[in-house]
């Protein structure tokens, strides 16, 4: 079934409109300070109209089979879009991070760079990110790459997901 943007789309989204909806696969991370593995996740972009997304997203730990082994990160948070593809992300973490990003959409492609980080006592020491996503065949590719635990930005995480 092909995608239809909804009636009510704030024209502000047009260049995130692509994004809208649910989609699902699977991933890779790698970083120096962990152990590579993969991972299984659903991404869920929702509008009721105004100018941003709803954002949720929750992955979990696969072995080799693709088994699900456990539970791993949730995040939540506010896609906003402004004129002319500018875009704010307000996301919030539950290993105890709240991020702004700032970025732009254009194209079937978003790139968003943090611009705030703040963390609870108990979470580990995270400095920032560049995240890249792209409508990609008609599915939802991502890199982000993060600084933290005393390492310069690199890759972490990637995906292809597919809409559900």
């Amino acid at each position: 079934m092909p995608f239809e943007l909804p009636d009510n789309l704030h024209p502000d989204c047009g260049p995130i409109a692509w994004m809208l909806g649910t989609w699902r696969g699977n991933g890779h991370g790698d970083y120096p300070t962990i152990e590579p593995f993969q991972f299984g996740q659903e991404l869920i972009f929702t509008h009721d109209g105004r100018p941003f997304f709803h954002y949720m997203a929750r992955a979990w730990i696969v072995d080799e089979n693709g088994e699900k082994v456990r539970d791993a990160a949730i995040e939540t948070g506010f896609l906003r879009a402004k004129p002319g593809g500018k875009v704010e992300f307000v996301l919030t973490h539950n290993t105890g991070f709240v991020e702004i990003w700032y970025g732009h959409a254009d194209g079937g492609k978003l790139e968003m760079v943090t611009d705030a980080v703040a963390r609870t006592e108990t979470a580990k020491e995270y400095v920032g990110g560049m995240r890249l996503y792209g409508n990609v065949e008609g599915d939802l590719l991502y890199a982000y790459d993060m600084a933290a635990m005393g390492q310069a930005l690199q890759p972490h995480l990637w995906a292809r997901l597919q809409r559900a």
